[in-house]
């Protein structure tokens, strides 16, 4: 078994004991396996291993990968799945809305416009997740709070996006009641945007250093990266 399969092994099993913890049905969370600057060979070995759903924050690296890995499974019915959890550019809007399935960073009305405008009438709506700056921090990305019903509802509207939910990156804590405290408050608001008839279903929210709080909280999508692949050298997006 290679290392890539190993660290898989070890990260489902964390996550199928903190469903056990949390009551919830086993199967409940979705684990998605963050390939950021790892290459098309780390993703097919992720593959091989039978994980299908990948997040990328760089979009002509994601694109590359996509492209790259487009024969990589072996079945129709194990298509790869693609996630786009990075920062939007505004002049990036197209090659994501052309290639992934997913996107998790929408922050403002006019980037969802772009999203949907973009995305080709061939293939499926985008599923969209509305990031939120939980924790108020100046140096993140995300909608206040206060702003995503509004935003929630702009989204729900537009043609060729789904509305799928909330993502959130809280600001790191080592302590689980802590991290756990951070993740209820996008749960309460998630539970709030419901209330208000939006038909989300979708937390994305935990990554290597918090995912048991977060299954325990109710996310029902992890993203993990390090824990999978290994420590990454980062690098900036090309312009």
């Amino acid at each position: 078994m290679s290392r890539i399969a190993q660290n898989l092994q070890a990260v489902l099993q964390t996550i199928v004991a903190a469903e056990h913890e949390a009551g919830r049905a086993p199967g409940s969370v979705q684990l998605l396996a963050v390939s950021k600057t790892f290459g098309p060979e780390a993703v097919l070995e992720a593959v091989q291993a039978g994980q299908l759903a990948f997040g990328e924050n760089y979009v002509q690296e994601g694109v590359d990968k996509i492209r790259a890995l487009a024969a990589a499974t072996p079945t129709p019915d194990q298509a790869l799945e693609w996630h786009f959890i990075g920062p939007i550019q505004s002049n990036k809007t197209r090659p994501i809305a052309e290639h992934f399935d997913w996107v998790h960073t929408v922050e403002r009305d006019k980037t969802a416009r772009r999203l949907s405008d973009q995305r080709p009438a061939g293939l499926a709506p985008l599923n969209v997740c509305i990031q939120v700056n939980i924790s108020g921090e100046a140096s993140k990305s995300g909608a206040a709070p206060g702003e995503a019903l509004a935003l929630a509802r702009a989204v729900a509207a537009l043609p060729r996006l789904r509305l799928r939910g909330l993502m959130a990156i809280p600001e790191p804590e080592h302590d689980l009641d802590q991290q756990r405290a951070a993740f209820r408050r996008v749960r309460e608001l998630y539970d709030t945007l419901r209330a208000e008839g939006l038909a989300l279903d979708t937390l994305s929210m935990g990554m290597s250093g918090d995912m048991r709080a977060a299954v325990l909280e109710g996310a029902t999508i992890v993203r993990v990266g390090s824990a999978i692949f290994g420590a990454r050298t980062y690098h900036k997006e090309p312009q």
